[in-house]
């Protein structure tokens, strides 16, 4: 399988394409930060832990010590305090309902839908998060459970969308100026430009 391109860090892209449980993270960050901030969000963490980026380390942490974690410098994300919180709640998550093992949540999954219900129940994961993280699994990942494309609806389809349709720097560009743009229709239809 063809190794994620989401930051430009080889690295950080490294570990999202190895370990489910931090592209789980990443997608995670993936708000009111740039794309690809967010998801090298995960390789700070696992370098700030010592390696041991997993849900059972970050589900027993201290939650003081993995907020300090998050705001040391680079900052995770621009909300250290709230996302700390977040990616702690993700990971008991994952240990009381899949074992530990972050790839359990798609792997037994039966369905498009039963996938799209199975995000949706992870801490922070809303309906849009969970469909754009469903396609990410599906075009990049090769994690297509029948109906998967109907379950993660327009983000399945070809085009400059979301993360999903990140491959390298030229499309993460396209993504990029794509979201700028439906920003913009967005406020120019509620008469709020500014």
């Amino acid at each position: 399988m063809p190794a994620l391109n989401l930051t430009g860090d080889e690295q950080a892209d490294h570990l999202l394409s190895e370990d489910p449980f931090a592209l789980l993270i990443g997608m995670l960050l993936d708000q009111q930060i740039a794309m690809e901030v967010a998801f090298l969000g995960p390789a700070r963490l696992a370098e700030r832990l010592e390696g041991e980026l997993t849900p059972e380390t970050v589900a027993t942490t201290d939650p003081e010590v993995l907020e300090e974690l998050f705001r040391t410098t680079p900052a995770i994300h621009r909300y250290p305090g709230s996302m700390a919180k977040r990616v702690q709640a993700l990971a008991a998550h994952l240990v009381e309902h899949h074992g530990g093992d972050a790839a359990q949540v798609w792997e037994g999954a039966t369905d498009g839908r039963d996938l799209l219900r199975r995000l949706k129940a992870l801490p922070g994961y809303g309906d849009q998060k969970a469909r754009i993280f469903l396609a990410l699994l599906g075009k990049q990942r090769g994690v297509q459970p029948p109906g998967w494309e109907e379950a993660a609806g327009e983000y399945a389809e070809p085009g400059y969308r979301s993360i999903a349709d990140v491959v390298d720097e030229e499309t993460l560009q396209r993504v990029r100026e794509s979201k700028q743009a439906a920003k913009a229709a967005a406020r120019a239809s509620t008469g709020n430009d500014g």
